[in-house]
C-alpha cells in the first residue's frame, strides 16, 4: 500500500479519540446538495476514501446507498468501526485502494484531499469509477468572519508553529489538471455547531500536528484555549459554545478516457 505522510499516519493514531470527540458532522443540506449532483442513493456503491473515524460516513448512511468505508490509519478505523457499525471498512489509501476497476458510483473525501498525492490519487480515484462515476469533496472550514476563532487560530500558531492546512485548495488546481474529471461545481453551507468546551479542546486536540507535541506543549495550547474561551465568556448558560463552521462541497465526473 501506498505510505500516506508521516505527520497523518502517526497524529491521527495519536489523535484518533479525540478526531471523534471533537470534530464536527456535516449539515444535511449539504450531504443532500451532493446527493442530488451525483446521484447518490440505493443500488449505488459510495466509497467515503480517507473515511477517518467515520463523520461522513454516518451522514451518508441515510442515502441506501451501498456504503464502502476506506481508510489507512489504524486507530481511525477502530473509531470508525465502534461509530458506525455494519460499514464495511477496508484498509487503503487515495492512491492505492483494494477496488476493482469500473466498481464505485461515486467517491467522496472528507477533511483529506489536501494529504494526497493529487495526481497518483486522481488516477486512482478514476480506475475505481465507472464511467461518469462522481467525485465529491467535503470540508469543514473555521468562519474566520467570528473574532475568537481568528484569535484561537492564532494561539494554535503560537503554541504548535503552524495553523491547520484546510485553507489550500492546491488540491484543486492539481486535479484539474489531471484531466480526468469533468470541471468542478462548489457550494457552501453554514454549520453551526454547540459543543462543550471539552469537545473544543478535543477539536484542537485532534489537529495532526497538535497530536504529535509532547504533554507539555500541548497542555499549555489546550489550557490557552480554556483561558480564551473564559476571556470572551463564550459559555453559554446550558454548558455550550456555539462554534461556527463553513461547510464547502466541491462535485465532478469522471470523464471517459
Amino acid at each position: 500500500m501506498t505510505a500516506i505522510p508521516r505527520e497523518a499516519a502517526l497524529g491521527f493514531q495519536a489523535g484518533a479519540a479525540d478526531y471523534e470527540r471533537g470534530r464536527p458532522g456535516y449539515p444535511e443540506e449539504a450531504i443532500a446538495r451532493l446527493a442530488a449532483e451525483l446521484d447518490l442513493g440505493p443500488e449505488r456503491v459510495v466509497v467515503d476514501l480517507a473515511a477517518g473515524t467515520g463523520k461522513l460516513t454516518r451522514a451518508l448512511l441515510g442515502l441506501g446507498a451501498d456504503l464502502v468505508a476506506v481508510e489507512p490509519v489504524a486507530g481511525m478505523r477502530a473509531q470508525l468501526e465502534r461509530a458506525v457499525p455494519g460499514v464495511e471498512v477496508l484498509d487503503g489509501t487515495a492512491e492505492r485502494m483494494p477496488l476493482a476497476d469500473d466498481s464505485v458510483h461515486a467517491v467522496l473525501v472528507a477533511q483529506a484531499f489536501h494529504w494526497f498525492d493529487v495526481p497518483a490519487a486522481a488516477a486512482e480515484i478514476h480506475r475505481v469509477l465507472i464511467p461518469g462515476g462522481g467525485l465529491g469533496v467535503v470540508r469543514n472550514e473555521w468562519d474566520e468572519s467570528v473574532e475568537w476563532i481568528v484569535q484561537m487560530r492564532a494561539l494554535t500558531a503560537q503554541h504548535a508553529s503552524r495553523v491547520e492546512r484546510d485553507r489550500s485548495d492546491d488540491w484543486r488546481e492539481a486535479l484539474s489538471a489531471t484531466g480526468l474529471f469533468s470541471r468542478y461545481d462548489e457550494a457552501m453551507f453554514p454549520n453551526r455547531v454547540r459543543v462543550s468546551l471539552d469537545t473544543l479542546r478535543a477539536r484542537i486536540g485532534s489537529l495532526s500536528f497538535v497530536a504529535l507535541l509532547a504533554d507539555e506543549p500541548r497542555r499549555r495550547l489546550l489550557d490557552a484555549v480554556s483561558d480564551l474561551v473564559a476571556e470572551r465568556d463564550l459559555i453559554a448558560a446550558d454548558g455550550l459554545i456555539d462554534t461556527p463552521y463553513r461547510t464547502h462541497i466541491t462535485w465532478c465526473r469522471a470523464l471517459e478516457m
